[in-house]
């Protein structure tokens, strides 16, 4: 069974930071892109960060040069480093893996259950 578990989240100050973790289980996902989700109440899933297979990296202007994202492929793990946290920054953070095509649109094949990240102001 192929799964992705999130680890990380918490409640923490503005200005804080929080390490996110994804580790795949149940196949590999070093040569599969992977990113990270999140979701505020009331809001729609944004993408937050991915990276590539070869270490390329896209973020979501909101959190450039806050939020490096990284892996790990001999541990089968990603990584969400998020500094200068702002409330804003509050959602519910997944985690995917390996894009595939659905029905004309990019999407992903793997999800993890989420974690909370609350930063209060």
């Amino acid at each position: 069974q192929v799964q992705l578990v999130e680890s990380g989240g918490g409640l923490v100050q503005a200005g804080g930071s929080l390490r996110l973790s994804c580790a795949g289980s149940g196949r590999t996902f070093s040569d599969e892109v992977m990113a990270w989700f999140r979701q505020a109440p009331g809001k729609e899933r944004e993408a937050v960060a991915r990276i590539s297979w070869s270490g390329g990296t896209y973020y979501v202007d909101s959190v450039k040069g806050r939020f490096p994202i990284s892996r790990d492929n001999a541990k089968n793990t990603v990584y969400l480093q998020m500094n200068s946290l702002k409330p804003e920054d509050t959602a519910v953070y997944y985690c995917a893996a390996r894009l595939v095509l659905r029905s004309g649109t990019m999407d992903y094949a793997y999800w993890g259950q989420g974690t909370q990240v609350t930063v209060s102001s």
